[in-house]
C-alpha cells in the first residue's frame, strides 16, 4: 500500500540483508518510503545481498537504496549518515534491526563472545543513534525504532548472552526514549518472538568457545539444539509461525500512527507468551516513579496519566 497522503519518509534500516530487516526495509519501501538499507561490507560478503535488494527496487519500481553500514563501528555509522542527509536533507526513521544471536550454556561462553554479543545488540544502538539524532534533534522530530525481543521480558535458558545483550538494549532504547523526547523524537521497541524460519539467527548462531566447561554440563548442552524444534511446536500449537513479513507490517503499522500517539511497545510473537500483560505492568510501574520524580513530561503520551 502506497503512503499517498503525505511526503514518503526518509529511513534508515540497520542490518537489512536478510531475515527481519530485510522485510523491514521491503515492507517500508512498498508503502511508498525511501528507504536506506544498510548493511556491512556491500562489495564483498554481502554483494549478493546487495544486488538482490537493488534488483528487487528496480522491479518494483520501489526507492530503496542499499547503504554500505557497519554498526560496530562509529565511523562506519557516521559515514552513512553523512551519506544518506547530503542526498535527501533529512532523516526521518531510524530501524536499529542489526543482531546476532548466541545458543549455549552460558559459563561456557567467554566474556570476550559475550562483550561482542551486546557489542552487537546493544552498543550499535548507540552508535547509530548518535549518528542520526543530531540531524533529529536539528529537524525538530524524529522515530527510533528498535527490534528487540521478547527474551528481554521472559528468560530463556541457553540464550544467556544473547538475553543479556537485548536487555541491555532494551535498557538503553527506554532511556534515551526518555531523554530525546522533548525534541519530538519517538521511541518505539518492536519485541518479536523467536523465528525459526526467514531468519539466519539459528544457522547462523554462534556457541560457547569454552569446551572445557561445557563438558563439565554432561549432557545438559545436546538439549539446546532442540531449541528450534520445540518453538516450532509452540507455533503449531499457538495457531501457526509467523513470517518475518510480519515485524516489516508490524512497524508499518506503528509508523503509520500519529506522531507522539505511537505505543512504547509492540510485540509480535507467535508464540504467544504474554509479553504484552508485563508491558503494562512495567509502563504503568515506570509512570507512576517518574510522574513522582516531576519528570512525567519525559513520557510516551501512551503513558501519562
Amino acid at each position: 500500500m502506497s503512503n499517498t497522503m503525505n511526503p514518503p519518509r526518509i529511513v534508515l534500516v540497520t542490518g537489512a540483508g536478510s531475515g527481519i530487516g530485510r522485510a523491514v526495509a521491503t515492507t517500508l519501501a512498498q508503502a511508498g518510503d525511501t528507504v536506506y538499507a544498510g548493511m556491512r561490507d556491500i562489495d564483498g560478503r554481502n554483494r549478493q545481498r546487495a544486488v538482490q535488494l537493488a534488483a528487487l527496487a528496480a522491479e518494483e519500481g520501489l526507492v530503496l537504496h542499499v547503504l554500505e553500514l557497519d554498526v560496530l563501528s562509529e565511523t562506519s555509522c557516521r559515514s552513512a549518515l553523512d551519506q544518506l542527509l547530503l542526498e535527501q536533507g533529512r532523516i526521518d526513521v531510524v530501524v536499529n534491526n542489526a543482531g546476532m544471536l548466541m545458543s549455549g550454556v552460558t559459563e561456557a561462553f567467554t566474556p570476550g563472545q559475550v562483550a561482542q554479543v551486546i557489542d552487537t545488540n546493544a552498543l550499535s544502538w548507540l552508535r547509530v543513534n548518535r549518528a542520526a539524532l543530531p540531524a533529529m534533534r536539528r529537524q525538530g522530530g524524529g522515530t527510533l525504532v528498535y527490534i528487540g525481543s521478547t527474551t528481554s521480558r521472559i528468560h530463556e535458558p541457553f540464550l544467556g548472552p544473547y538475553v543479556a545483550s537485548k536487555a541491555a538494549g532494551d535498557a538503553l532504547a527506554e532511556v534515551m526514549g526518555l531523554e530525546v523526547r522533548p525534541f519530538g523524537i519517538d521511541s518505539i521497541i518492536v519485541a518479536p518472538g523467536a523465528f525459526t524460519q526467514g531468519t539466519e539467527h539459528f544457522n547462523h548462531a554462534q556457541g560457547p568457545a569454552d569446551g572445557a566447561v561445557l563438558r563439565q554440563y554432561g549432557a545438559l548442552p545436546r538439549r539446546a539444539a532442540g531449541l528450534p524444534a520445540r518453538l516450532d511446536a509452540i507455533d503449531a500449537a499457538c495457531g501457526g509461525a509467523l513470517d518475518v513479513a510480519a515485524v516489516g507490517i508490524a512497524v508499518r503499522e506503528v509508523l503509520a500512527l500519529a506522531h507522539g500517539r505511537r505505543p512504547a511497545r509492540i510485540t509480535v510473537d507467535a508464540q504467544q507468551k504474554g509479553v504484552e500483560e508485563l508491558d503494562v505492568l512495567h509502563q504503568a510501574k515506570q509512570a507512576a516513579f517518574l510522574t513522582r520524580m516531576g519528570l512525567e513530561d519525559l513520557l510516551p503520551a501512551s503513558m501519562r496519566r
